[in-house]
């Protein structure tokens, strides 16, 4: 994580250099005290996942290299598994049957995958791989994995299902993959064989049973439609013996065509009648042109044109001859013969109109009452067709619908013996030479995959649930307070700062204990200085004379913190007292090599003054240390009062009083000791103080209105956080130059 300074906050650290500290070694978290800071709710960045991946890297490493090596051992140790298909290809084109509809008529290609579907089903039921089961012995092999005690009518009556069958499809193919895996390569083929080809038995045997119940169904139809067929027969007969005719409808159209003829005759008769008639009344009326017209008119008019010429010659002869010449008696004669055959013949013609006339009235009077008889027969016949229709279609109906019966039932007898070749086997399986279980090298990537992805999460998840104090900006953000300083963790730490050799002038038996050229002292030596700094230069408003020191909680470091940052003050030549506050577990005097027979127990007892018991550590001029003295309950009780006198005293006289106070949680003194200094300072156990505890001290603290300077994070390391990265330069920074 890193921390982004506020430009008020640089203008703050650079006027600190008018006091004389060094802003330079502060430490790039660590605001100034007085800054008010709103916690802002952001989301933790990519870079702290990947710090946490770097800290557990090695548990991470571990983990992931035991579980791919128990992967690749049990996958080695795991009886391989071979797996063989057969491909049956289904031609949803191909007929039915041999005969009949079924033979011209293919099956529809809007449902196929609902088609395919089913067949996948199919293939899956128990018809199918019963068959198969009992011939490779399948289900008691089934029964003892599964490690049940099951009896042969369980076995007989229960349903099988091979788990190791997979059944599937191509997509965009009308292929059916049937797939059986088994640790024997050959039973494998031979099973996925016998699927396959029971698959095919059981479609034929389905369409063979369908087809029998089919044809015992029509059987029992039959007979009822037989009975029909003759009963509507019967009744056609009976009608057509009522009409004393074989066919009415032909009778009828005889009668139709008849009564037309008839019809024209009657018509034509008509018009003769009325024209012998007018020819009739016209002779009768003694009309020579009327007798001439008529149909017997041609012997009149030769008989009239010698009529005409016998007078004409009769006249000649009177004229020339006289009336007493014999040519005339002659002519005469001849003349009269004429005249007598004229009129004999008119009265020939006039009988003769009159009997054609009466001939042709009687011809039209028969024609009238035949058309009347012919059409009474026809509206009589016609008015019983309408009934002989209806028993003809039913009975025509009743004979079609068995002659079709029977067809249908010939049909299905033959198809029913047909084993079309819609469903085929197109490629049959063989035994595999490489196993399909394990899969040595899916099994490895998936172990590593999932074993990394395990690791990665409970990593993350470890810090997540981590509720300790170990990072400046999770403490600042969840405690709501400022982490003015961080402490590393020193190896082989010495319990005591002296006795140590001088190292040179002016150097205390302390500082060389920080400064023996070991790397981890140096950085702690730094950090020490840097705390100190972020402590003085937080002090603009009022100057800081006292400051006390305390934790939440035993063993967090706060009494070496507060003897090194005693003698880091003292070493800028300022007056510093150190007080020993914690009268029931006193540490101070060890890391100076003290005695504690007197102290400030002492001085609470008002046994002695505290100016009398002051002891001067050696090579620290400027550092005045106060022990604790002997355990007393009773001075404990009277730290209130005793000690504020002491520091009132004190503040006149020295530049820096720091206390050492006991642990604030469980104790009633630091409480007092509290209110008493300028300042308060927590020191926490990196990774080992919970966050609740830290939290109730400075719950008590801010109720008890105490000025509270901040938190110090103590044995720190870069695995805690990445926001301890810079402490890997201190080494290598401060080595001595060679050369």
């Amino acid at each position: 994580m890193s921390y982004e300074k506020t430009d008020k906050e640089l203008a703050l650290m650079s006027e600190s250099s008018r006091y004389g500290g060094d802003p330079g070694r502060l430490a790039p978290w660590a605001p100034p005290m007085f800054v008010e800071q709103e916690p802002e709710d952001t989301g933790v960045p990519l870079s702290h996942y990947l710090w946490i991946f770097k800290r557990h890297r090695w548990k991470i490493l571990l983990f992931v290299a035991a579980c791919v090596s128990a992967t690749a051992v049990v996958s080695n140790r795991i009886t391989p598994v071979f797996e063989s298909t057969t491909t049956v290809d289904i031609d949803r084109q191909t007929p039915n049957g041999v005969v009949g509809q079924d033979a011209v008529r293919s099956s529809a290609m809007l449902d196929s995958d609902q088609f395919l579907a089913t067949q996948v089903r199919l293939v899956q039921s128990d018809s199918v791989l019963r068959p198969v089961s009992h011939r490779f012995n399948l289900l008691a092999v089934d029964s003892t994995k599964e490690g049940k005690n099951w009896s042969a009518s369980n076995v007989a009556q229960a349903p099988v299902f091979q788990k190791n069958l997979k059944v599937t499809r191509p997509s965009s193919t009308y292929l059916l993959l049937i797939s059986f895996r088994s640790a024997d390569p050959q039973l494998s083929a031979d099973v996925s064989n016998a699927i396959a080809q029971s698959y095919l038995e059981h479609t034929y045997n389905i369409r063979f049973k369908s087809s029998a119940s089919l044809t015992h169904f029509m059987e029992k139809q039959m007979e009822e439609l037989r009975a029909k067929m003759e009963q509507s027969g019967a009744a056609l007969m009976q009608f057509e013996r009522e009409l004393n005719v074989i066919s009415p409808e032909e009778k009828t159209s005889i009668l139709s065509a008849r009564l037309l003829q008839l019809n024209t005759e009657y018509t034509n008769a008509q018009a003769d009648r009325v024209r012998k008639e007018a020819a009739f009344y016209s002779v009768r009326n003694g009309s020579l042109e009327a007798a001439q017209v008529s149909a017997q008119g041609e012997p009149l008019r030769k008989l009239t044109e010698k009529l005409n010429e016998a007078q004409e010659k009769f006249t000649q002869v009177k004229t020339h001859y006289g009336t007493a010449h014999p040519e005339y008696r002659k002519v005469a004669a001849q003349l009269g013969e004429v005249q007598r055959l004229h009129d004999k013949t008119r009265q020939n013609i006039a009988q003769r109109v009159e009997i054609e006339y009466q001939e042709s009235m009687s011809r039209e009077g028969m024609l009238q009452k035949t058309v009347q008889e012919t059409k009474s027969d026809f509206d009589r016949l016609n008015s019983r067709s309408f009934e002989y229709q209806a028993l003809k279609r039913e009975a025509e109906a009743d004979k079609k619908l068995y002659e079709e019966l029977v067809r249908k039932i010939k049909e299905a007898g033959i198809n029913a013996s047909f084993q079309n070749s819609s469903i085929r086997i197109a490629d049959a399986a063989r035994p595999s030479h490489k196993p399909v279980f394990p899969n040595f090298n899916l099994n490895i990537a998936l172990a590593f995959l999932f074993s990394t992805l395990i690791a990665c999460g409970a990593a993350v998840l470890s810090d997540t649930l981590d509720n300790t104090v170990r990072d400046p900006e999770q403490a600042a953000r969840t405690l709501n307070t400022q982490v003015i300083g961080t402490l590393p963790v020193v190896k082989n730490w010495k319990s005591r700062l002296g006795p140590v050799a001088q190292n040179g002038v002016g150097t205390s038996k302390a500082l060389v204990a920080l400064s023996d050229g070991n790397e981890h002292m140096d950085s702690y030596a730094e950090s020490i200085r840097t705390l100190r700094n972020s402590i003085l230069l937080s002090d603009f408003d009022r100057r800081l004379r006292s400051l006390l020191v305390t934790s939440a909680s035993p063993g967090e470091g706060k009494s070496t913190i507060a003897a090194h940052l005693a003698a880091t003050h003292a070493e800028q030549h300022h007056k510093t007292l150190l007080i020993d506050g914690d009268l029931r577990r006193p540490s101070v005097h060890k890391r100076f090599g003290l005695s504690t027979a007197i102290g400030l127990s002492n001085v609470l007892l008002g046994e002695v003054s505290w100016r009398e018991i002051l002891c001067k550590p050696e090579g620290l001029p400027f550092l005045d240390v106060l022990p604790a003295g002997p355990p007393s309950r009773r001075a404990s009780d009277l730290v209130g009062r005793g000690l504020l006198q002491v520091l009132e005293e004190a503040g006149a006289e020295y530049d820096m009083i720091i206390l050492d106070a006991p642990p604030l949680l469980g104790f009633a003194e630091p409480l007092q000791m509290a209110t008493s200094v300028d300042g308060v300072v927590v020191v926490t156990r990196a990774g080992e103080t919970s966050r609740q505890a830290v939290a109730a001290v400075l719950g008590t603290l801010t109720r008890l209105r105490a000025n509270v300077m901040g938190i110090v994070l103590n044995q720190v390391h870069q695995e805690m956080s990445d926001s301890y990265y810079y402490y890997s330069h201190y080494g290598k920074y401060y080595k001595p130059a060679k050369g």
